[in-house]
């Protein structure tokens, strides 16, 4: 990928050629949310048939190579450049520690996203977003990259959560929010409590059981999808939400599509854009 590649704008009208680099920069979400009403938004990446990853033998997750591009990573980019906050969870974490992920709680550390580092400088954002750790188990590694990039984090849990986990977070040092009424951290309260921390505009890469909370709490303001052509399979697989039906509450409307025919391999994927209405009211 260039700085000059160029995508296909199929909605709104008109059809027309754009420039990539600043596809998703150019749309201010950092300006979106106010005191009372932050603006939470999410990503993801998907297959034509509705895989965000595959299971190996163990049940293990994981992301096929087939399924990322380096298009797709710059909006990833992008996004995360315009939030005071990234929502991820402990099994990131412990994937990260592993190496089966790569490190994604940084913005503008090589060529990629120098440029993105620059603009939050212009936009009077922190050089870093803060981090929001998820977890119900609280067993995770802690990266050695958040405390070297100055990154206030915060954890997530459960008022069930296991109390000596909570005390060795809490001896570690870090902030502890209590943002549900079982082991896991819920939406709802979650989003309140970051609010009256006064954070504005809040990032999830927490994955589907995250996503799906959000949305069941009305949260969710704007959801980003890639989806590359192409057909995954595999038995063992994750989708977008793994809860029971949503009814209503999944009902979403587009703002913007996106047609990207080069990558991968010639095949093409769309990038696009939905509003929850409900939110938005």
């Amino acid at each position: 990928m260039s700085p000059g590649k160029s995508v296909y704008r199929l909605f709104p009208p008109p059809f027309e050629e754009v420039a990539l680099h600043g596809l998703y920069l150019n749309l201010n979400l950092h300006r979106l949310g106010a005191a009372g009403k932050p603006f939470v938004y999410a990503n993801f990446l998907a297959s034509l048939d509705g895989r965000i990853a595959l299971e190996d033998a163990s049940g293990q997750s994981f992301l096929p190579k087939s399924l990322t591009t380096p298009d797709d990573f710059r909006l990833f980019l992008e996004l995360e450049a315009q939030a005071d906050c990234l929502i991820t969870h402990g099994g990131y974490l412990r994937s990260l520690q592993e190496k089966r992920l790569g490190n994604i709680l940084q913005i503008g550390l090589d060529e990629r996203s120098r440029d993105l580092a620059a603009w939050r400088k212009t936009q009077g954002l922190k050089p870093q977003p803060d981090i929001v750790v998820a977890s119900a188990s609280l067993n995770f590694p802690m990266p050695a990259s958040i405390h070297e990039h100055g990154q206030r984090c915060l954890i997530a849990t459960g008022r069930y959560a296991d109390p000596e986990r909570v005390r060795h977070w809490e001896r570690e040092g870090y902030e502890i929010l209590l943002a549900g009424d079982g082991a896991m951290a819920e939406g709802d309260t979650l989003v309140d409590q970051l609010d009256a921390l006064g954070y504005r505009s809040i990032y999830l890469i927490a994955g589907p059981h995250m996503l799906d909370t959000m949305v069941r709490n009305g949260r969710l303001c704007r959801l980003f999808q890639t989806i590359t052509h192409q057909l995954l399979g595999g038995e063992g697989f994750r989708t977008l939400v793994p809860g029971p039906e949503l009814g209503p509450h999944g009902h979403l409307k587009m703002q913007s599509l996106y047609y990207d025919p080069t990558s991968p391999l010639d095949t093409g994927q769309w990038f696009a854009q939905f509003e929850n209405l409900t939110v938005a009211a």
